[in-house]
């Protein structure tokens, strides 16, 4: 586990990425997380010098290189509106199933039921998750470093709500994206943890053994059909996952 002061340093470090909207360089070799404890300590640090506070979370089931995958999601970048600011001229989506949680699933000393979990959900919504790194050369970091920088994790558009979603078969929905004219993405695309309650599983579960948990409110975003996809900026963008509904924006350059 890094020393406090080491984990301040990266987080010094991401926070100035963050703020100036340019990728830097990975973190210094003194202060990289070489277990997950230290990569999620460095979250919330930066989550602390935004001056902001989770709204939500991003999750999936871990994979053999990715063992924890979850970050806090600040609340002031959970947009509602048709129109989101994004750092640069590009920008990267991922359509994704999310969880609006109507009441707290505190830590306790058990692990929840399947029943807790799917009453602890009070509405489910297709969403957009936007993305960045403030890695220039993501590719050179490790996935620890990945983690700490939030898993990517730019912010997040709420769209339409999906009535009785937890009924609907969510494993595999076409998505559709097109923009400036031309379509972007068109295809069948499978939840990358089998199904978004797995993944909203996995995510309770976890911080419970940690010691924490999940407040009424927090909305919990559960992985992409798509895979990260690349957009335009400056022009209406249309997204439509399966029967589920249609997310139209446009991302416009600024400091989100």
């Amino acid at each position: 586990m890094l020393t406090a002061e080491k984990i301040n340093q990266a987080a010094q470090h991401l926070f100035t990425a963050r703020k100036s909207g340019t990728p830097g360089e990975r973190l210094p070799e003194s202060c990289r997380p070489s277990d997950a404890e230290s990569a999620l300590a460095i979250q919330d640090r930066v989550l602390e010098l935004l001056g902001d506070t989770p709204g939500g979370w991003k999750c999936a089931v871990p994979l053999p290189k990715a063992p924890v995958i979850l970050s806090p999601i600040p609340k002031s970048q959970i947009g509602r509106s048709s129109r989101y600011r994004v750092p640069g001229s590009a920008a990267q989506i991922e359509p994704e199933v999310a969880f609006l949680l109507s009441r707290d699933l505190p830590a306790r000393g058990t692990a929840y039921t399947e029943d807790e979990l799917r009453a602890a959900i009070g509405e489910s919504h297709f969403v957009l998750e936007l993305l960045r790194t403030s890695y220039a050369n993501k590719a050179e970091a490790s996935s620890l470093e990945i983690l700490a920088d939030a898993y990517n994790n730019l912010g997040l558009l709420m769209g339409p709500a999906i009535p009785n979603a937890l009924d609907r078969p969510l494993e595999t929905l076409h998505v559709t994206i097109t923009g400036g004219g031309r379509t972007i993405h068109d295809r069948d695309g499978r939840h990358p943890s089998g199904h978004p309650l797995k993944a909203f599983s996995w995510l309770v579960q976890f911080v419970n053994g940690r010691g924490q948990g999940l407040k009424a409110g927090e909305v919990v975003t559960t992985g992409s059909y798509a895979g990260i996809v690349d957009v335009p900026v400056g022009v209406p963008l249309r997204v439509q996952l399966g029967d589920l509904g249609v997310i139209e924006v446009e991302l416009i350059t600024g400091h989100p």
